[in-house]
């Protein structure tokens, strides 16, 4: 699976940095701005998810889990429905 959204399947892009700053003596290619390449990640979240009547976990990337959380806020049916995680909590016995 890796770093790639579960609905709209965002991941890594690849791309390049620019320093923007001109050249020596009135715009000359001499000593040019340097290019960088660069990785652009999805902001990708982990969470829970009701599928089928199954919890299962998956990564989305934040715009999908926006649109999920105003669709589940307005009443629309989302594509996917968030699962209550819970959490192993410790009981103590009292005697």
């Amino acid at each position: 699976m890796g770093n790639v959204c579960y609905h709209c399947g965002k991941g890594v892009l690849y791309g390049r940095t620019h320093t923007h700053h001109r050249g020596v003596a009135g715009g000359r290619w001499k000593k040019r701005a340097p290019k960088v390449q660069k990785i652009f990640r999805a902001n990708l979240i982990r969470l829970a998810i009701v599928e089928k009547g199954k919890t299962i976990r998956v990564k989305l990337c934040a715009s999908c889990l926006k649109r999920v959380k105003k669709d589940m806020k307005d009443g629309v049916k989302p594509f996917v429905t968030l699962a209550a995680v819970k959490t192993k909590a410790k009981s103590e016995v009292t005697s």
